[in-house]
Parts: structure tokens; C-alpha cells; sequence
């Protein structure tokens, strides 16, 4: 007969399957602690990945602000730089073509391509368009004939010019307002008493084996501080080498610096000399005499 558990006993069997379950649960919650413990981790291992790049963009932003800050401030330098070029071009324009007009004026005879004839203001505001026998195009004056009588060859187009003839060109106020250097402005005059004897104190003294002209630089000094009165003698000298240097560069390298043994109260010493060879190209300085002259064909007047 079997036995019916009074109250207050256990059963056994119900007690271990019990106790069964609470271990599979504890398993169970075991495994999920310790699941949520790695992705608590790798959460944590993320959160510090994330902090580490937004690190990295605060300070990658910080590169690029400042960055866009220089580039703003170059912006605006370019800017005020660009309206500066645009201005001084402007008035470098009105120079170039104040100058056109006089040598208009005074009959030269200048290429199509460097005269804006649209602006250029003359006297009788028209100019002539005609193709000479080199196949050129030309302005001029109407029936204005080439003032350096070549046959209409060549003409003294402005562009034409070496730069320092250009600036050897201009008045005394015009050259100080183009030029900003000194040593541009004296090479300017000095090339200027080479060419027109109405200037005076010409420097330039005629050579020969292939020289053509020079100008010693132990004149030039004392010339330089006859040109710029109150001048020392210390930076006459520099000017002398500033001046020679302007000279070489604004005449397209045409001229030289040649040295020359000099003997003086019976010592010997080198003296440097800018030279001018004698088949130096110079503009309105070198005309072509073996093509034959012949007649410009007049292309039409432009008003």
C-alpha cells in the first residue's frame, strides 16, 4: 500500500526537479550575464572608438577652420592686389596711349596690333590703316610719311621699343609716376642723353672693335650724384651697379658689361664699362638698307 505524504513532508523527486530547474535558469541567467558583460564591452570598446574619432574630426575641423580663415585672408589679399594690377593697368594704358598719340602726332607710323584705335585720342580723331612692304599693318596719321625715312620697312611702333626706350620717352613727371625704382629712372636718363643732345651731360663716349658706344662706371658714379643731388658717394656706387643692371635688363640684354685694365698715376685697375656692340639690335637704331624702298598700300582709314 503506498504511502499519501502528510503535510509538512517534502517530496523528494519534486524537491530535485526543482532544484534542477533553478540550475538550468542560473545557467541560463549565467550565459546572459555574461553575453551582456561582451556587449558591454564591445559597447564600451565602440563608445571609445567614437569618442577617439570625434576627437580626431574636432581637431581635423579645427585645420580646416584655420585653414579657411588663411584662405580668406589670401582671397582678400589677391583681391585687393587684382584691383591694384587692374587700376595700374588702366593707367598704364592711358600712358601707352598718350604716348602713341604723340608719336601719331609727330608722324610715326606704329603696328596695327599694339594701337587700340578706338581709344587713342588724336588731332582730327582718324587714323590711316596701311600694309607695308613687309607685309605688316601699320597706323598712322592720314598721308603721314615715316618720319626716319626707311622706306616703310620699319616703323617706331611703341611696342617696338626696347623698354628703355620707351621709358627714355617719357617726361620728367610721366617717368617718376611709371617707374618706381631709381635705379630704373636713372637708367632711363642715361640711355635718354645717349640718344637726344638737347639733354646734355652725355656720358656715352664712342669705342671702336666692335663697340659702338660705352660708359665707364667710375663716370657713371659721378653722374649719378650729379643726377640726384645730395647722393653719397658710399650709395653713388651702389647706384652704379643698380643702374648698369637696369640698363642690361631694360634693354633686352642689347648692351654689355665688359672689363677693362686702366692704368692711373702708374697702377693698373680693372674699370667696368656697359657697352654697346655695334651690331647690337636697337630699334630705329639698326634700319635694314639692302631691301629696296618701296610704296605703303594704304588699307583704309579708321575713324
Amino acid at each position: 500500500m503506498s504511502s499519501v505524504p502528510t503535510p509538512g513532508e517534502v517530496d523528494i523527486d519534486t524537491l530535485v526537479q526543482a532544484i534542477d530547474h533553478l540550475q538550468e535558469q542560473n545557467e541560463r541567467l549565467t550565459e546572459r550575464v555574461d553575453t551582456l558583460e561582451s556587449d558591454l564591452e564591445q559597447t564600451q570598446d565602440k563608445l571609445e572608438g567614437l569618442e577617439a574619432e570625434k576627437a580626431d574630426l574636432q581637431e581635423t575641423n579645427e585645420r580646416l577652420r584655420a585653414r579657411l580663415k588663411d584662405c580668406e585672408q589670401e582671397t582678400t589679399r589677391l583681391d585687393a592686389l587684382t584691383d591694384a594690377t587692374r587700376k595700374r593697368s588702366g593707367m598704364n594704358k592711358q600712358r601707352i596711349e598718350e604716348l602713341q598719340a604723340r608719336e601719331l602726332e609727330k608722324g610715326a607710323h606704329l603696328l596695327a596690333e599694339t594701337v587700340d584705335h578706338h581709344e587713342i585720342d588724336i588731332d582730327g580723331d582718324h587714323l590711316e590703316r596701311i600694309t607695308k612692304a613687309n607685309d605688316r599693318t601699320y597706323y598712322r596719321l592720314p598721308q603721314s610719311d615715316d618720319p626716319l625715312d626707311r622706306g616703310g620697312n620699319v616703323a617706331l611702333a611703341h611696342g617696338d621699343l626696347l623698354p628703355i626706350q620707351q621709358l627714355s620717352r617719357m617726361d620728367e613727371e610721366m617717368l617718376c609716376s611709371t617707374a618706381n625704382a631709381l635705379p630704373t629712372r636713372l637708367a632711363a636718363k642715361l640711355w635718354k642723353a645717349r640718344t637726344d643732345s638737347s639733354v646734355g651731360d652725355n656720358l656715352w663716349e664712342s669705342g671702336c672693335k666692335g663697340i659702338k658706344e660705352y660708359v665707364k662706371a667710375s663716370d657713371l658714379k659721378h653722374w649719378i650724384r650729379r643726377q640726384e643731388p645730395g647722393t653719397s658717394e658710399t650709395y653713388a656706387k651702389k647706384l652704379v651697379s643698380r643702374t648698369i643692371d637696369a640698363v642690361l635688363d631694360l634693354s633686352n640684354h642689347r648692351v654689355a658689361v665688359r672689363k677693362r685694365t686702366e692704368r692711373k698715376n702708374g697702377l693698373e685697375y680693372t674699370e667696368r664699362r656697359l657697352v654697346l656692340p655695334t651690331d647690337a639690335a636697337i630699334p630705329g637704331e639698326t634700319p635694314d638698307s639692302s631691301k629696296p624702298e618701296q610704296n605703303p598700300e594704304t588699307a583704309g582709314v579708321h575713324r
